[in-house]
């Protein structure tokens, strides 16, 4: 069945030999697995850890989630698959755009590339705002792809998903989208996937509901891993090569008392009464705002009427917690990103610092903990994990977290 080795937007991948199962485990930065391996409950991590691969990788700067999944399903960069961020601009038709349908995309990904060779993929996100490009180009009526979200599977059918009411069909409630639920349900899916044979390639991508609110070490954030653990022991006993990286990872964004240290960079440059408009569009907005109340590390400014570039981009940098301020042109190059989607400045925060647009467009009444949150370059150094060991995989190479189907299929043994 299929070939030997499938190409796949110029690179090549091995055909599986067994169920290889790539988990993108949203906001996970490095530490996490770590400490719930020190509570002595979470043995496949410790067991990963010690016998299997453990290296780390740099994810896609903004370090946002729409563009590392797509880059990791693509295994390219954004300037090649086209999602640049989670929300852009579009000067030409005025409106602001979520990257999160198919026609945006400008790369075919890994999965339907497999399936067209006769292989049975399987796709199970948290929150459906990734499910249709995910899924895009494979044809679930066949009877050999499944692509669904946590969010909505209670609506799935046969048609569209490859699975009638995959709430009932894994037997869990249908989670509630801010919870710890949520991701729960994407590996207990995963695993009743692969018990049924539904699937040589699985991918499962989880939410960041619990990063958001609990560093390392935390309680909560070590039951949410030792969750984890446990499925991802059924899987490995199941014969799986299982793969784990991160879309970003995570940082405190909040001030001594606990409030978000927040520059409203909109409200900033008003003030300055500059010739010309001055639009500050925040990336990393999606429809799932509460538990970061659209505040990120990453923006792009969207000049217009004459505005100064060197002047704006001058005046920004020198604001305090402003880590560096980019042309698009350099940006661009520097993070391998789509032109035509980005700003004419793109601002990167300091570390524990975030970018917000005005002070009143933001709702934070969701943010019942101290803010962390993610986007720049402080966030980007991720996890890379395999339950094998992978020889011939360079100790040297700069491993991106889109390698990680290259690592699992082409190196894990």
């Amino acid at each position: 069945m299929g070939k030997l080795t499938v190409e796949v937007n110029g690179r090549t991948y091995a055909w599986p030999e067994q169920p290889v199962v790539v988990v993108c485990m949203d906001g996970s930065e490095p530490g996490y697995v770590e400490a719930a391996v020190e509570t002595g409950k979470a043995p496949f991590f410790e067991r990963t850890l010690k016998e299997g691969t453990n290296r780390l990788a740099d994810c896609v700067v903004p370090s946002f989630t729409n563009p590392n999944n797509m880059s990791i399903v693509t295994g390219r960069p954004p300037s090649v698959h086209g999602i640049g961020a989670n929300f852009f601009y579009d000067p030409d038709s005025g409106e602001d755009v979520m990257t999160n349908t198919p026609k945006f995309l400008r790369a075919g990904t890994i999965f339907k590339a497999f399936f067209d060779e006769g292989a049975k993929v399987a796709i199970v996100t948290a929150k459906d705002k990734l499910t249709t490009m995910l899924g895009h180009g494979l044809d679930f009526s066949s009877g050999r792809a499944v692509g669904f979200s946590s969010e909505k599977s209670d609506q799935t059918t046969m048609a569209a998903n490859g699975i009638d009411r995959a709430d009932q069909y894994v037997g869990l409630p249908v989670p509630d989208v801010y919870s710890a639920d949520l991701s729960e349900f994407i590996f207990a899916a995963g695993v009743k996937l692969i018990e049924d044979k539904r699937a040589d390639i699985l991918y499962l991508s989880t939410t960041d509901y619990i990063q958001h609110k609990h560093a390392p070490g935390t309680p909560v954030a070590n039951d949410f891993y030792t969750m984890m653990d446990g499925y991802l022991a059924k899987l490995d006993e199941l014969g799986c090569v299982i793969a784990l990286t991160a879309d970003h990872g995570m940082n405190a964004k909040h001030d001594a008392n606990g409030d978000p240290d927040v520059i409203y960079l909109q409200d900033v440059i008003d003030g300055w009464n500059l010739d010309g408009t001055a639009r500050v569009v925040l990336t990393i907005t999606d429809p799932y705002v509460v538990h970061h109340g659209a505040l990120g590390s990453f923006c792009t400014v969207y000049l217009s009427g004459g505005a100064d570039e060197d002047t704006i981009a001058a005046n920004i940098r020198d604001l305090d917690g402003v880590m560096t301020i980019y042309t698009r042109a350099e940006a661009c190059a520097e993070f391998e990103l789509p032109e035509d989607r980005m700003g004419d400045l793109v601002v990167i925060s300091e570390k524990h610092k975030v970018l917000g647009s005005s002070a009143a467009s933001h709702d934070l009444t969701g943010l019942t903990e101290p803010l962390r949150s993610h986007g720049g370059t402080t966030e980007q150094r991720v996890p890379l994990l395999v339950n094998k060991p992978t020889p011939g995989l360079d100790d040297d190479r700069r491993l991106r977290n889109f390698d990680i189907f290259d690592v699992a299929l082409n190196y894990a043994g």
